[in-house]
């Protein structure tokens, strides 16, 4: 199979978890596309990601798993056929979809041999591990890819890929507000997906970036910023954006600011691609370190606070993260 030609067939890229993982699996829908450019790439992903795969050029068609989620094995198994499919490479591994993807008799099924169900519904698989490679998830993805002489990138050529197209106006409440310089977007939470650096130290950073003239917007949802939005400062130059965006109208914000600070999350991921300064805080702690998930793009750093610390080399909880300084994280956006 090696050096298959996929021109003029359909591809379906299946990752349904969160918007920061679909961020690193785009890289692999322009490769596929720029070796196979009359191929038709399908993308089967969460509602809530819609909108960052629609953003993508290398995408023709987004597929919401949310709804196919709901139907009967038997509707399911239909919805595969109809789709009318060469190839599906599973990224994230799903039983339901695997299953369904071979009952529907999809000639190509890709996925790691290190799921015992892919040895049952997937005629290729290939021989990979996440969680103990020295790689960048961005590039642990491209080992899909083998079977199509696709070789596995450097991550400096990964950084350079331009990725996202984004098209459409700010919100009508930051249109008139929002500066064409010196603005920085804070997002303090992760929803859980991340060791985060703490609403203090946020907060504090705030601060500083307002004495410095900078204009200051928080981000997140809803339910974030209620945590937070009673202990921002009253400034002119510091905008609450939380609950008030979705997902597309984020993206556009993120395109419109210079800097982006947060810890390893989706909109991160969203500045990296964009190729803003998307400034990282993690923990040195394997397999979160930022050898494996700092954003792309060329502009993008990711701090730690010490690379040796003990307890993250033993794999320990260890919340060293929020001892990164908001002075260095200063020095690093200016």
């Amino acid at each position: 199979m090696i050096g298959i030609d996929l021109n003029k067939q359909t591809i379906l890229i299946s990752r349904t978890d969160s918007i920061g993982d679909v961020c690193l699996t785009l890289p692999i829908c322009a490769a596929l596309k720029q070796k196979f450019p009359s191929a038709r790439i399908v993308f089967l992903g969460k509602s809530y990601t819609q909108a960052i795969i629609e953003s993508c050029p290398a995408v023709d068609e987004f597929l919401n798993w949310d709804a196919w989620n709901k139907l009967s094995d038997e509707a399911l198994t239909q919805s595969f056929i109809e789709a009318n499919l060469d190839t599906i490479l599973h990224v994230f591994p799903n039983k339901r979809i695997a299953k369904a993807a071979w009952k529907a008799k999809v000639p190509q099924r890709i996925g790691t041999s290190h799921r015992l169900f892919h040895w049952f519904t997937c005629n290729q698989k290939v021989n990979f591990t996440r969680k103990r490679s020295p790689l960048h998830e961005a590039q642990l993805n491209f080992e899909l890819l083998k079977p199509f002489d696709i070789p596995v990138p450097e991550l400096d050529m990964l950084k350079s890929i331009h990725l996202l197209h984004v098209e459409g106006e700010l919100p009508h409440f930051l249109k008139n507000q929002l500066r064409l310089s010196k603005t920085v977007i804070l997002h303090p939470k992760s929803q859980g997906s991340a060791v985060e650096w703490g609403l203090d130290n946020f907060l504090k950073l705030a601060h500083e970036l307002l004495n410095l003239d900078y204009q200051v917007i928080f981000t997140g949802t809803e339910s974030e910023g209620l945590q937070f939005r009673e202990r921002l400062p009253e400034h002119p130059n510091l905008i609450d954006t939380t609950g008030r965006l979705t997902l597309h109208e984020l993206i556009v914000l993120i395109a419109n600011c210079e800097t982006l600070v947060a810890a390893s999350t989706g909109p991160l991921h969203i500045a990296g691609l964009l190729d803003k300064k998307a400034i990282g805080l993690f923990s040195p702690r394997r397999p979160i370190h930022p050898g494996r998930w700092m954003p792309l793009g060329t502009k993008s750093q990711a701090l730690v606070y010490d690379e040796n610390c003990q307890k993250c080399s033993k794999g320990e909880f260890c919340k060293c993260i929020e001892e990164i300084g908001v002075e260095r994280v200063v020095e690093v956006l200016k």
